[in-house]
């Protein structure tokens, strides 16, 4: 549950509540009894392991490059595609 505090609390006691933010509490800020702001902690994401993220990249769909340019060239043209000599190219896999 959100706890209320006002502007002034918030000022008088900024540490505290930023102690309690740091710690997973959300609070509402009021002035003159209308909330107006709400301070709660930032949701981090942990890192990823080198294993977690193969893991993720194995389930990923497999995308067929074949069919992929086909629809490409189908709803863009290809009367304005880099030919073979594209100086940034990449070898495809």
């Amino acid at each position: 549950m959100d706890d209320v505090i006002s502007q002034r609390e918030l000022r008088n006691n900024s540490a505290a509540v930023m102690d309690a933010v740091e710690n997973g509490e959300t609070f509402r800020i009021t002035r003159n009894g209308v909330e107006v702001a709400e301070l709660r902690p930032i949701t981090r994401r942990r890192k990823l392991s080198a294993e977690e993220l193969v893991t993720r990249h194995r389930r990923l769909a497999h995308v067929d490059a074949a069919a992929m340019r086909a629809d490409a060239d189908a709803f863009f043209g290809t009367e304005d595609r880099v030919g073979e000599d594209d100086p940034w190219s990449r070898p495809r896999g």
